[in-house]
C-alpha cells in the first residue's frame, strides 16, 4: 500500500491527468515502441493510430489516481487488464518497461510542473499497482494451467474446419496442433489469436469471442470481415488465407464477461458481430433454458447469423426476438423479424421484461451506447447492467 503522503500527492494530479492525460499517453506509446518494436507484435497498431489505445490508458491511470487508497472501486477494470493481459500473455518483466516509459511521458508533458516530489510519489504508485495486477495474473496463469486443456502462454492451433456464416462472418474451428485437448473456458470469454502476415513489419494479435459451448473438441471463433476499415487487416487475412490445416497461435481464454450464478431473469441482447459471447452463454445454459430472452439487433436478414442455433436453444418459456434497422424489401415483420429500427426500452416493455432482470449485451460501441441509454431510462440498475467491449474499453455515456 503506497505511503499517506503519496495517496495525497497522487489525488492532487488527478485534475492534471484529466486534462493532459491523453498527451502524456500518446507520448508513453511513442516511447515504448521505439525503445521496444516487438512489443507491437502485441499491441492492436491500428486502436494506436486512431488514438483509442491512448484514451482508454489515460482513462485508467486518471481513474486510479482517482480511486488510490479505494481500489475496490476499480475492481471491475483492474480484473479487465489482468485478464487480457493474461490472454496476451505479458510477462512480469514488462512492467518495469512500462512504468520507466510512463514516468518518462509524464515527465515530458508536464515539464517543470512534475517536480522530482510528483515524480516519486508516481513511482510508487505505479509499482504498487504492477505488484497488484502481476499478483493477480499469475493466479490467473497457474489456474489457467492446471485446467482441463490448460497451458501458459500461447501454442499452436490447427483450422479444423471453416464456415462461411454470411457474406461478412466466416467461422473458424480450432483443435491443438499437437493433438491435446482444447481448453476448458466459461461461455462469454475470449481468446488472443497472433498470425504473421507476409509483408507486415510486425505480428498482429487480436481477440476474438469464442462462440460455442466449453463442451466440444474445437474452439470456434466467429469472424466478421472488416470490409473498408484499416483495423480491418486481421479479419481479412484470416477469411482469405487461414483454411483447413492453418496454423495459427492462440492463447488460453480468458475475459470476465460471463454470466452471474444468479436466479434473477436473463436478457442478452447482441448487435451484429456481439453476437458472439453472447451465443456462447446462451449455448452454454441448461438445454431449452426458461425465463431468458434473446434480443439480436441486426441490419437484416442478409446480417442475420446463427438462426438455427439460436431456435433450437428456445422453448414455450423464453423469448428469441429480431430487430432489424434496414429491413430488406422481402423482409416481412413477423417471419423475418420482430421489431423494425433500432433497439429502445419499448421493446422491453412489449415483452413483459422485469427491469430487475439481468442484462448482458455487445456490439459496436454507438449500438452499446444505445443499449445503455435505454436501459437507464428503463430503470435498470448499475449492477444489473454487464456488457463487453471489443477493443479498449471506451466511455460510453459522454
Amino acid at each position: 500500500m503506497a505511503s499517506k503522503k503519496t495517496i495525497e500527492i497522487v489525488k492532487a494530479t488527478a485534475p492534471v491527468l484529466k486534462l493532459h492525460g491523453e498527451a502524456i499517453t500518446k507520448v508513453f506509446y511513442q516511447l515504448l515502441f521505439e525503445k521496444h518494436p516487438e512489443l507491437k507484435d502485441v499491441f492492436n497498431m491500428v486502436n494506436q493510430q486512431k488514438g483509442t489505445q491512448q484514451k482508454a490508458l489515460a482513462n485508467a491511470v486518471f481513474k486510479y489516481a482517482v480511486y488510490i487508497e479505494k481500489l475496490e472501486m476499480m475492481k471491475g477494470e483492474l480484473e479487465n487488464i489482468a485478464q487480457k493481459h493474461v490472454s496476451l500473455s505479458i510477462p512480469k518483466e514488462a512492467y518495469p518497461i512500462v512504468g520507466e516509459n510512463l514516468l518518462l511521458a509524464i515527465k515530458k508533458v508536464l515539464g517543470d510542473a512534475a517536480t522530482p516530489e510528483i515524480m516519486e510519489a508516481w513511482e510508487e504508485a505505479y509499482n504498487d499497482l504492477a505488484v497488484l495486477l502481476t499478483d493477480r495474473e499469475e493466479e490467473l496463469y497457474e489456474t489457467k494451467e492446471k485446467s482441463s486443456g490448460g497451458f501458459r502462454g500461447m501454442e499452436d492451433f490447427v483450422v479444423a474446419k471453416k464456415v462461411k456464416e454470411n457474406s461478412n462472418i466466416t467461422s473458424f474451428y480450432l483443435k491443438r496442433k499437437d493433438g491435446t485437448p482444447v481448453p476448458h473456458f466459461i461461455p462469454g470469454q475470449y481468446v488472443a489469436v497472433m498470425v504473421d502476415i507476409p509483408e507486415s513489419e510486425h505480428k498482429h494479435t487480436r481477440n476474438y469471442s469464442l462462440s460455442d459451448t466449453n463442451t466440444k473438441d474445437y474452439l470456434r471463433l466467429s469472424i466478421k470481415k472488416e470490409i473498408g476499415n484499416p483495423n480491418g487487416i486481421v479479419s481479412n487475412y484470416m477469411h482469405a488465407k487461414m483454411n483447413v490445416n492453418s496454423i495459427l497461435k492462440v492463447g488460453m481464454p480468458s475475459g470476465n464477461f460471463v454470466l452471474k450464478n444468479t436466479e434473477k431473469p436473463i436478457v442478452l441482447i447482441s448487435g451484429g458481430i456481439g453476437i458472439t459471447p453472447l451465443l456462447s452463454m446462451l449455448k452454454g445454459l441448461p438445454k431449452k433454458p426458461t425465463n431468458i430472452t434473446f434480443i439480436q439487433c441486426v441490419l437484416n436478414s442478409e446480417h442475420q447469423v446463427f438462426d438455427i442455433e439460436l431456435n433450437n436453444q428456445f422453448n414455450d418459456a423464453s423469448q428469441f426476438v429480431k430487430v432489424f434497422s434496414a429491413p430488406l424489401v422481402t423482409d416481412v415483420i413477423g417471419e423475418n423479424y420482430d421489431y423494425k429500427g433500432f433497439f429502445n426500452s419499448q421493446i422491453l416493455k412489449d415483452l413483459q421484461i422485469s427491469n430487475n432482470s439481468d442484462f448482458y449485451f455487445c456490439g459496436p460501441t454507438p449500438f452499446m451506447s444505445c443499449v445503455l441509454k435505454e436501459l437507464e431510462e428503463f430503470n435498470v440498475k448499475n449492477e444489473n447492467i454487464n456488457y463487453e467491449f471489443f477493443g479498449p474499453a471506451e466511455e460510453l455515456m459522454n
